[in-house]
Order: C-alpha cells, then sequence, then structure tokens
C-alpha cells in the first residue's frame, strides 16, 4: 500500500518575519507516516514547519504555505493509493506579502485575507478508486461538524477530535478520537497518537483490500 500523509501547520507569510498560522506540532500525521512505515507499507509524507524527528523509512516532502501543500499533494496523489489529510491547513492568507519587514508604524490596524485553495476540493476529481482519510479537529458539535465534512469533502473516512478534551488536540502524545464513515461511528478512548495511528492504517489496510 502507497500513502500520501500529509501533516503539521501551513504558514501564510505577511513579510519576512510575521506570518499566520496555527497549534498544530505535527505529532498525528507523523505517527500516521511511522505506523504505516513500521506496516511495511510505502509513505510520502508532505510535512508543515514541524520540530519533529522524520520518521524512519518515510519520504518527507519539506512545505510552508497552503499552496506549496496543494502543488505537493498533486504530485504525489497519482502513485498513491490512500491520502490522508492530517495537516492543519491555513484557510487563509494575506492579500499581499512585503518582501522587508512591515513597521508598526506604517502598518493598517486591519489585514487584507484572501481564501487559500481546499487541498481536498482540488484533488477530489483524481481520487478514482483511492481511499481519502481527514481529519475535523472541533471545538463544538464536533461529530455533527465531521459527518458534514466527511460529505462535503467525499471522504471515506474522518477522524474527529474534540480538541478542548483533557489529554487530546494539541501539543500532547495522546488523543481521543472517533472514526467515522458513512455506516460507522466507532469512538476510540484516550490512547497514544501513535496507536491511533496504527488503528487508521489498520482500517485503510482492511478497507482497500475488500475494494480490490
Amino acid at each position: 500500500m502507497k500513502l500520501l500523509v500529509t501533516a503539521g501547520p501551513t504558514r501564510e507569510y505577511l513579510d519576512p518575519i510575521r506570518y499566520l498560522s496555527n497549534r498544530s506540532t505535527g505529532r498525528m500525521g507523523y505517527a500516521v507516516a511511522a505506523a504505516a512505515s513500521a506496516r511495511g507499507h510505502e509513505v510520502v509524507l508532505i510535512s508543515g514547519p514541524v520540530a519533529l524527528p522524520r520518521p524512519a523509512g518515510v519520504s518527507v516532502v519539506d512545505v510552508v504555505s497552503a499552496r506549496d501543500m496543494l502543488a505537493a499533494v498533486s504530485e504525489h496523489l497519482p502513485a498513491s493509493d490512500v491520502l490522508v489529510m492530517c495537516a492543519a491547513v491555513a484557510d487563509w492568507r494575506p492579500s499581499e506579502v512585503s518582501e522587508r519587514k512591515l513597521k508598526k508604524r506604517m502598518m493598517s490596524p486591519v489585514l487584507e485575507l484572501v481564501a487559500n485553495p481546499d487541498i481536498l476540493g482540488e484533488v477530489l476529481p483524481y481520487k478514482g478508486e483511492r481511499l481519502f482519510i481527514g481529519f475535523a479537529a472541533e471545538t463544538d458539535d464536533v461529530l455533527e461538524e465531521a459527518r458534514g465534512k466527511l460529505v462535503r469533502k467525499g471522504l471515506d473516512m474522518i477522524v474527529a477530535n474534540d480538541v478542548t478534551r483533557p489529554g487530546a488536540g494539541f501539543e500532547v502524545e495522546t488523543n481521543i478520537v472517533t472514526l467515522l464513515t458513512a455506516e460507522r461511528t466507532d469512538p476510540l478512548p484516550l490512547m497514544s497518537k501513535a496507536d491511533v495511528a496504527t488503528r487508521i492504517v489498520i482500517w485503510a489496510e482492511d478497507h482497500l483490500a475488500e475494494a480490490r
């Protein structure tokens, strides 16, 4: 099985020093890549800026912005059986980027933004027989929001988690997630992100085997 995994945040620069981003550390995506590699699969990991060691046996493609990540996903998707979109991609970017640091006295208090591309939306027409797995990090109406994203994004499975719960979300080694498909809802207890990753990879193995 050939997996394409995205992980970490993206950065959308305003000038050489400032950028828009989020709290993603990349731990969950890196755990998925490591679990897949450990089970003998070929893995390409497209990584936003993180401070994590590279998983053994994994080919890593470093990117910065959402548009960089879209280009990398588009390039590597044709050779993949499974796409796991774990990255926390910035929804917006500054409409203009300065080549020099913007001085505070010269800046407007209002920042004009433009929408970033929807990576899953852009590559959905090329899905074919591939499995698409997404993530939904939410704070309210978690399962309802995740089910809506499952349908809108054309996903085979989505991993939903409430980032406000202790032991879940960002900057921790554990997670509490629910695996959702069109047919099933499987809540998992608190477990390590490595164990969550293994469950995701096993699901992909089983689902792909059934499809073939």
